[in-house]
């Protein structure tokens, strides 16, 4: 039987869900890590969406890629599923990734839909922070999510400039509150 491999470039990098058996950073080409989905489940609602990744086209990602044994493929396949088509805002697809020492494997992923009513695009920073901020979905507050991948990236010493001004001023915006 092949590997199976899933591709994270957001919160499946530091909270899977699901059991694996080898964790590697990886990178895909053709895409780009991205704030640019509306979400109304996970980290907002339909009143109040918030902002999560998706892999927009263009360029290239490096994230996180598992290996999930055979026993454990469908069951983990079930709950991405459910995870991240909740409301078909993604498409699920097969892509080739790279691991570390110049091996390629193939990986399920999940790509926006440009075309959904949830793809919010580019924002500004600015933008993106307020919405950040007032957040909240069924997952947890959104800064958290937000705040959660910066940190995963900069351990992996993955450096997203956007970002990062988005959770420093989601950060900053906290910090002044709390004041």
């Amino acid at each position: 039987m092949d590997e199976f491999w899933v591709f994270g470039y957001g919160s499946l990098m530091w909270n899977p869900g699901f059991p694996y058996v080898e964790r590697e950073a990886a990178r895909v080409h053709g895409f780009r890590r991205s704030l640019c989905i509306w979400s109304t489940a996970h980290r907002g609602t339909a009143e109040n969406p918030g902002l999560v990744m998706g892999l927009d086209r263009g360029g290239s990602c490096r994230g996180m890629a598992f290996r999930v044994g055979d026993k454990d493929r469908d069951d983990a396949l079930d709950y991405l599923r459910k995870r991240e088509l909740i409301t078909n805002v993604y498409k699920e697809r097969i892509l080739p990734i790279g691991l570390p020492g110049g091996r390629r494997v193939q990986a399920v992923t999940y790509v926006v839909d440009r075309h959904h009513e949830q793809y919010a695009g580019s924002l500004s920073v600015e933008e993106a922070a307020e919405v950040v901020l007032r957040s909240h979905g069924q997952s947890g507050p959104n800064d958290a999510y937000v705040l959660n991948t910066v940190a995963q990236l900069k351990q992996m010493g993955i450096r997203d400039l956007w970002l990062e001004a988005v959770g420093d001023a989601v950060s900053l915006q906290t910090a002044q509150a709390a004041d």
